[in-house]
């Protein structure tokens, strides 16, 4: 059983940046694929970025070249440093974890609000 926490999130001006934290607790990071969603009012929630550790990064196209997605599986924590921050980028971040074998998401945090004031 994975339990993810985040932290970081915030308030920042337009072009700023802010780096979220997702802490882990339970199994090793190793045989998971971590992520990044996030999610608006009346929207669904949409993939940001994800990262595993025998593979390189995946982003969407609307946070590539903006975004970085990190991971420290001996201290179970992930982060993602979000630069060049803009008012759609206001959302709730969430911390993901899904086993390497499966094709879903079944392990998720709590949320860290992120607004971008313009």
């Amino acid at each position: 059983q994975v339990q993810l926490v985040e932290s970081g999130g915030g308030l920042v001006q337009a072009g700023g940046s802010v780096r979220l934290s997702c802490a882990a607790s339970g199994p090793s990071l190793n045989w998971y694929v971590m992520g990044w969603f996030r999610q608006t009012p009346g929207k669904e929630r949409e993939f940001v970025a994800s990262i595993f550790w025998s593979g390189g990064p995946n982003y969407a196209d609307s946070v590539r070249g903006r975004f970085i997605i990190t991971s420290d599986n001996a201290n179970k924590m992930m982060y993602l440093q979000m630069n060049s921050l803009q008012p759609e980028d206001t959302a709730i971040y969430y911390c993901a974890a899904r086993s390497f074998t499966s094709s879903e998401y079944n392990y998720w945090g709590r949320g860290t609000q992120v607004t971008v004031s313009s």
